[in-house]
């Protein structure tokens, strides 16, 4: 993978980057995505956030190496730290669990001011974020879901707004296995969820083996609600 030539995940986050914006990007690595974005489009301006050394170098090199130093500003801090309020139009945060990314979002909520899109792309629990996101008012507007070297990966696509109608009659459903992504359920969901069946079911049937008590009892109803979603859906 290199500036040119992203991983399939990240071209379909690149692609719902807008033309001519500041974007963030939130853990940044090596500033594939940052320098990908400005060689696609000569408005483009970005910021990498990286907290670990290591990497930081390494996209302060590829980003010099690129010639696009003038528009791209490295910077070393933890989440949204290393953006002011109103300096980025759009976060890309991708790579990492869904809690984390929620942390990322909770903790730097002040510098969410002048942000008009979020695009984040979870390894794992989407849902996390969904859940995040409805609470903090932004609309979730686009979803995919893809497989890449045997993973799958969601990518969650948010602006400012109220949800209206999107989850309703379903919300327990929707959170979980994502509203657009039930439309299609195309070949990655339908692996995803087949997998975290087995799994879910291999659990429940360890615990059935355990010590019982209440807090294992509401456990092995949780997840026996979430099987039985999912099994609904794919009937």
């Amino acid at each position: 993978m290199n500036e040119r030539q992203l991983s399939e995940r990240l071209i379909k986050v690149a692609d719902y980057v807008p033309q001519g914006v500041t974007v963030a990007d939130i853990g940044s690595d090596h500033a594939y995505l940052p320098c990908y974005l400005c060689l696609e489009d000569a408005g483009t301006r970005a910021i990498a956030g990286e907290v670990n050394e290591g990497p930081l170098q390494s996209a302060k090199e590829q980003v010099a190496r690129t010639g696009l130093s003038g528009r791209i500003d490295v910077r070393k801090g933890n989440g949204l730290e290393v953006i002011q309020p109103g300096e980025a139009d759009v976060i890309t945060i991708a790579g990492m669990g869904g809690s984390l990314i929620t942390s990322i979002l909770e903790e730097g909520k002040e510098k969410l001011e002048g942000v008009s899109r979020l695009i984040l792309q979870p390894n794992v629990a989407a849902e996390v974020i969904r859940k995040w996101l409805r609470a903090n008012q932004w609309r979730l507007i686009a979803e995919e879901i893809l497989e890449e070297d045997e993973k799958v990966y969601e990518i969650l696509v948010a602006e400012r707004g109220d949800e209206g109608s999107l989850y309703a009659g379903e919300v327990e459903k929707k959170l979980l296995l994502g509203p657009y992504l039930l439309e299609e359920k195309n070949e990655a969901f339908q692996k995803k969820w087949r997998h975290e069946l087995e799994n879910w079911k291999r659990i429940l049937d360890q615990q059935a083996r355990a010590t019982e008590t209440e807090e294992l009892r509401q456990r092995q109803k949780q997840l026996q609600k979430q099987i039985n979603l999912v099994e609904e859906v794919l009937g």
